[in-house]
């Protein structure tokens, strides 16, 4: 099971995996699911899913793997009167399949009939088309039947889980309310809090796995933190248990046939800009090239990324707010660019924290257009390294003391 917020790549990861074992795989949404014998579609598509994936190849689909996205969708409702066919009933239909079970799966007769229909066909010049239309496809044919184990098939559960971290927050935290009781900080994103000194004491203390962090004492002042430094977080998903996924909804037997329970963190800023820059197809080449179709050449500053991925990154929806703040922030030039004499588009860092326009320039300013690409580039360059110089140099001393001694040495 991997439990991740929404937009951290949970779908793409499983799929790479199959993809790179050259196995069938297959993709299905828990949402639809329903016990069966109710209106709906039973569990048991997953499994013919995968087969159609292999092409009906019953060997290769019994080592193939299924991905059950939505997975936190099957929690049993708590305001339910009668019997939850959609969330617990789901559940307990899918523990004989993920235990290993036979299945006995019908193919569809339009999948058979394309399938029969290429490997049947007649040799050319024989005179005789298989294709006639006046004589009806698959007459008195039965539909094939496929037998498959599902032991050596790898299950993938996804789910957000949204709700799950405040769970586990609070049953590690004792003593919520009253004096001397540990506050917790929050965050812009629901998976992920800061790490105060409290926080951090009880994540490292409760960690499922060996960690070569020292746990930092709930007493000691909190570290300085450099000009610029981005406040150190820890996904509280790592922490999750069985009894909290069954406080969440899930039942005990569907969690014990569960043996590995994966969390991933929220996407930060740094991936989120290569995020935007590194893929083949990356935003940023997308709109790019589009923008080349209008006959103009876009360009964006090391400021200007820094800024999309901060805003992506408070959207709280992963790398799926990348797209949402490009278009944000160029969906005034998409529309003026076209059919104008603009050929130069720049997006800097003062159009991406809202304080000023996309630039534009036109035909023969090009020069004018590097030149103030070129300018940002070089101060950006600048500030990094003089805050690498600062760090090095220990200018961000956090001590009580020294600040004092400092203060009584400049009067």
């Amino acid at each position: 099971m991997v439990l991740g917020p929404t937009g951290v790549g949970k779908t793409h990861i499983v799929r790479t995996l199959a993809r790179a074992l050259e196995v069938p795989f297959s993709m299905s949404d828990c949402t639809p699911f329903t016990q069966a014998g109710y209106i709906g579609e039973d569990a048991e598509l997953c499994v013919q899913r995968l087969l159609a994936a292999a092409d009906y190849d019953v060997a290769r689909a019994e080592y193939g793997i299924i991905c059950l996205d939505e997975v936190d969708k099957l929690a049993v409702s708590r305001s339910t009167n009668g019997r939850d066919v959609g969330g617990e009933g789901v559940q307990q239909a899918l523990l004989k399949i993920i235990e290993g079970t036979t299945l006995t799966i019908t193919a569809k007769n339009d999948q058979k009939s394309s399938r029969t229909n290429t490997s049947n066909a007649a040799p050319f010049g024989s005179g005789f088309s298989t294709n006639n239309p006046s004589q009806p496809q698959n007459s008195g044919q039965k539909p094939e039947t496929y037998t498959i184990r599902t032991d050596n098939i790898l299950f993938i559960f996804t789910g957000a889980f949204v709700g799950l971290q405040k769970m586990i927050m609070d049953r590690l935290s004792k003593g919520s309310m009253g004096f001397g009781a540990s506050v917790r900080s929050t965050s812009s994103t629901p998976h992920q809090m800061t790490m105060s000194n409290v926080d951090a004491h009880i994540y490292f203390k409760n960690l499922p796995f060996y960690s070569d962090v020292p746990a930092p004492s709930a007493t000691a002042p909190p570290p300085a933190k450099a000009l610029g430094e981005e406040e150190s977080t820890y996904n509280p998903l790592d922490l999750a248990t069985p009894q909290d996924l069954q406080t969440f909804g899930l039942i005990p037997e569907f969690l014990g046939r569960i043996p590995v329970t994966t969390a991933l963190a929220p996407l930060s800023i740094p991936s989120l800009m290569r995020v935007l820059t590194e893929p083949r197809n990356s935003i940023i080449s997308q709109y790019t090239v589009m923008f080349s179709t209008f006959g103009a050449e876009l360009r964006f500053t090391t400021p200007a990324l820094y800024e999309i991925a901060k805003t992506a990154f408070q959207l709280g929806t992963g790398a799926r707010g990348v797209r949402t703040a490009v278009e944000m922030l160029l969906g005034e030039a998409m529309y003026e660019v076209p059919g104008s004499s603009v050929r130069y588009v720049l997006v800097d860092g003062r159009a991406a924290r809202r304080e000023g326009r996309v630039g534009y320039w036109s035909r023969g300013r090009g020069g004018e257009f590097r030149r103030v690409w070129d300018a940002e580039e070089k101060e950006w360059a600048e500030e990094q390294e003089r805050k690498r110089g600062g760090r090095r140099e220990g200018e961000t001393d956090g001590n009580f003391e020294e600040f004092r001694e400092r203060a009584g040495s400049a009067m």
